[in-house]
């Protein structure tokens, strides 16, 4: 029987390609439940295609508009945060693809790991946000997390097989981003328009804005620590331009492994949705003889501040995390609108990482306070530099 499938996200880079993936394998994946925010017009497109039981659309001002595009199907119209929260443990979802982008993910996610799905991860706020409770709710309730990241699928590849082999330490690669190689001076020049032109990935403009400025591989070491339980001085980040390597395992041995591939997101999508299986596919492949020479470098802490700021967090633990991201993100949203420059959003970070406060073992409701303040403590941030102007 094929595995029925929930898409959190639906609209978005990962849930585009995770539907490609599905239609390329229809006798062994279905599509249950497509969700969506605010995309109503594209929500309704897919499911004309895909056929669903069930869409949820998160903003209700959509509902309507929605329902009436589908109003000659038999598909279920649904709208708001507890609809996604509901049909995500239906006993009619065998597996739920989490790519509801930033922390307004956490939420459905929970509620698929509380129900026992088998969750493809690609929301890894997530589990940076709420890394010890989600980890408690899998143990209790069985539910598998598979990640859908390149990186650590890639670190997941290598594992397998090994048997509870020793790691010494992982190597989570990272591309640089296009600003690889600017000084200082042209990082606080930089435009929303420059940042969101990412050299070898295909992302929404969060995750790439995330990629040039380094936060995402920040968020990615965090993620590390929760999904193979290692330390912060056993996750490292190294600099490799051509994303050819998706990351590496060290072992204890002296051994190392890693994972190759071209950049293409369908083959970790793929990947957990089958794990451990591999299916035949006609998707890109590496040739080696056509390949540029492979390069590695240290990644520049200074320039990219928001991947110290990040293990930074990790090692303060708690609710730290939790405030990284909440302010992560409005430092976003301000870089997007023009509100700050690129290099101001370290500094919005590691302020409200200051002064927002700090607990050592958040329960949700606690993390839900310590995200609305941390957006507060940003947003006024935010104000005073642009009064100062």
């Amino acid at each position: 029987m094929a595995e029925r499938i929930a898409i959190l996200g639906s609209t978005g880079s990962i849930g585009t390609q995770a539907l490609d993936v599905i239609k390329r394998f229809p006798d062994r994946f279905s599509v249950e439940v497509l969700v969506a925010g605010n995309n109503f017009e594209i929500l309704a497109r897919q499911a004309l295609q895909f056929h669903p039981d069930a869409v949820v659309i998160g903003n209700t001002d959509h509902y309507q508009p929605l329902k009436n595009m589908l109003k000659d199907t038999s598909i279920k119209v649904y709208a708001g945060d507890d609809a996604v929260e509901q049909v995500v443990t239906s006993s009619s979802v065998d597996v739920v693809i989490a790519s509801i982008v930033g922390y307004s993910g956490l939420r459905s996610t929970i509620a698929a790991v509380k129900a026992g799905k088998k969750v493809a991860l690609a929301n890894k706020e997530t589990l940076v946000v709420a890394g010890s409770i989600i980890e408690k709710l899998t143990r209790e309730s069985g539910s598998r997390i598979l990640p859908v990241d390149s990186e650590h699928s890639a670190i997941l590849q290598c594992l397998t097989g090994e048997m509870g082999n020793p790691v010494e330490h992982i190597s989570l690669t990272a591309s640089g981003g296009p600003f690889l190689h600017f000084s200082m001076e042209r990082l606080h020049e930089i435009t929303p328009k420059q940042a969101l032109k990412h050299p070898n990935w295909d992302m929404g403009s969060k995750i790439t804005i995330d990629s040039a400025s380094m936060m995402n591989k920040g968020l990615e070491v965090i993620e590390a620590r929760w999904l193979f339980d290692l330390t912060p001085d056993q996750i490292k980040v190294v600099i490799h331009p051509q994303s050819i390597i998706h990351s590496l395992v060290h072992f204890a041995d002296g051994s190392v492994k890693a994972q190759l591939g071209v950049p293409d997101m369908r083959v970790p999508i793929l990947y957990a949705l089958t794990y451990p299986e591999r299916l035949p596919t006609d998707l890109p492949r590496l040739n080696l003889l056509k390949t540029c020479s492979l390069t590695f470098s240290e990644p520049d802490l200074m320039k990219f501040r928001n991947l110290s700021l990040a293990y930074d967090a990790l090692r303060e633990g708690g609710n730290m995390p939790c405030i990284l991201n909440a302010a992560n993100e409005i430092a976003v949203n301000a870089f997007l609108s023009e509100q700050i420059a690129f290099t101001q959003m370290p500094d919005l970070v590691e302020y409200t990482m200051e002064n927002t406060e700090f607990g050592v073992s958040p329960d949700i409701e606690f993390l839900e306070i310590s995200d609305r303040s941390a957006r507060e403590v940003a947003k006024n941030y935010i104000n005073k530099l642009i009064n100062q102007r």
